[in-house]
């Protein structure tokens, strides 16, 4: 098999391109996520929430987030540990949930959470009855009857509930179904999601491997496992060497042709075009760590920074808060990688202004100022 080689330029444009980030935009929010394979659900919203971001960057300001709230209400839109899909995608998913754990090669994390499930089967009944009796409903009116509390040594300590909903999603019993406030509503899977046949989970897995690579333009060949969305691109797509950059990767080849139509957008930092930090810092030559974990005197960029995308490349980032009572998108600092030229900060001024006027705030530069980082 001939391995292509591209320049760190080319892996950019191809990201670019397929992340939905030219100057061609979605037909609609159905259209972008369907082209995205999801939207990482982040209730954060020190700006705006994750979702209505990532949207909001594709669509620009006509994007109105009562849309995406529409059609997960009418469950054309379902959301799957974390992730809001096309429901029709479901049937993706469903045939590793009625596998899950997964059998002995299954990761010990993982079978040792299906030994938690089975030792608390009691409980897992429990939950389900009452959902087929009252549902959809809060983890807070569910029972917890657990014979062996979940333990860990982080925020989940004890949280049976949440934790026994969280693997019943997994094993694809329970469906998040919306929320009541801002509590999250649960159901059985049968009353959420769609009455598909399941795709067998080989061909399952080879087709969301070509999404995976189609909407994302270049991953790595191989990768470190993660629990929920890998990091690499399976078998699908051609070989690729990048210059200046170690080892191979998988590209979607059908995404070299054509120009890249480049435009200036502000990125969530939950962006898929950013969740690999190692891709970003190989291919964009890219710096960027989401500060909010951070105490206020150790971040660098802010609380939330927005990273900002610039035709093929992330110049720097957009320190903002959405102060919604007092009605302005307060703008504390604009973080330039090296120096830019008064064409990109013309076009970053737009985004900031599209920003504050789709977020349906005032703009507040009072306490803005220009950080100039050289080393991106």
């Amino acid at each position: 098999m001939a391995v292509l080689e591209l320049t760190r330029a080319d892996a950019r444009r191809l990201a670019v391109r397929a992340q939905l980030l030219t100057a061609h935009r979605p037909e609609g929010v159905l259209d972008a996520v369907q082209r995205l394979t999801f939207l990482q659900h982040d209730p954060i919203a020190a700006v705006a929430p994750s979702a209505d971001l990532v949207l909001f960057s594709r669509l620009g300001p006509a994007y109105d987030p009562h849309e995406l709230e529409d059609l997960v209400a009418e469950q054309r839109v379902v959301e799957v540990q974390g992730r809001l899909l096309v429901a029709e995608d479901v049937r993706l998913l469903t045939a590793e949930m009625a596998a899950w754990p997964g059998g002995e090669d299954a990761p010990a994390w993982q079978l040792a959470n299906a030994q938690w499930l089975d030792d608390n089967r009691g409980c897992r009944l429990d939950v389900l009855e009452r959902l087929r009796a009252d549902g959809p409903l809060t983890a807070a009116e569910l029972p917890d009857t657990c014979v062996r509390p979940w333990r860990s040594s982080g925020w989940n300590n004890r949280r049976n509930v949440t934790m026994m909903l969280g693997l019943l999603v997994e094993c694809g019993d329970v469906a998040a179904a919306g929320r009541r406030g801002r509590e999250k509503l649960w159901d059985l899977a049968e009353r959420v999601y769609p009455p598909d046949e399941p795709v067998p989970a080989d061909e399952a897995r080879r087709i969301r491997d070509e999404r995976r690579l189609r909407s994302l333009g270049i991953l790595r060949e191989r990768a470190q496992e993660t629990r929920v969305e890998p990091l690499h691109a399976g078998g699908a797509g051609e070989v690729a060497t990048v210059e200046g950059v170690r080892g191979r990767w998988r590209v979607d080849a059908a995404l070299l042709d054509g120009e890249l139509e480049p435009r200036t957008a502000l990125l969530s930092p939950l962006d898929r075009l950013l969740f690999d930090r190692k891709r970003v810092a190989e291919l964009f030559e890219f710096e960027y760590v989401l500060e909010m974990y951070k105490p206020a005197a150790q971040r660098r960029w802010g609380y939330y920074a927005l990273p900002v995308l610039h035709g093929d490349r992330l110049v720097g980032k957009l320190d903002a808060t959405a102060d919604r009572r007092g009605g302005r998108l307060v703008v504390h600092a604009v973080h330039e990688d090296g120096r830019w030229t008064s064409d990109v900060r013309d076009a970053v001024d737009a985004q900031i202004a599209d920003l504050a006027r789709w977020l349906d705030l005032g703009l507040d530069l009072d306490a803005a100022h220009v950080v100039h980082d050289p080393r991106g």
